[in-house]
């Protein structure tokens, strides 16, 4: 567990400042990219993709940024804890899951069946 306080919704003027203009940056990438519509479709998605790695850089230098960078580090640290099954054990299982999805639809199909023959063929003839 992880023993650090929160602080809520602290938000400076400066990052607030930061924010905006990452965001003014993505959009004048996104703006250059139909304004130059003469350009290559590469030199265009260029563009778009420099202004999104000017804005993720503006914005990484946030306190938000520091803490998504922080979340990423310790999510990055638990996922190396993480004991991923072995090909065997994944074919194994794969396989077992096969078998008991054909059982349970075999199983199925026969209720249907009987339900079926129980009553169309018997109940409703019944009454008639």
């Amino acid at each position: 567990m992880n023993a650090k306080v929160e602080k809520a919704g602290a938000t400076n003027g400066l990052d607030m400042v930061k924010l905006t203009l990452a965001a003014v940056l993505f959009v004048a990438g996104v703006v250059a990219y139909y304004y130059f519509s003469a350009w290559s479709g590469w030199a265009r998605a260029g563009v778009v993709l420099a202004g999104l790695v000017a804005a993720c850089a503006v914005a990484a230098i946030t306190a938000q940024g520091r803490m998504v960078r922080e979340y990423l580090a310790e999510s990055q640290f638990e996922l190396r804890k993480v004991v991923w099954p072995t090909r065997e054990e994944t074919l194994r299982t794969t396989l077992v899951i096969i078998v008991v999805v054909i059982i349970l639809s075999a199983l199925l199909g026969v209720i249907d069946v009987m339900l079926k023959w129980v009553v169309l063929d018997h109940l409703l003839k019944l009454g008639g």
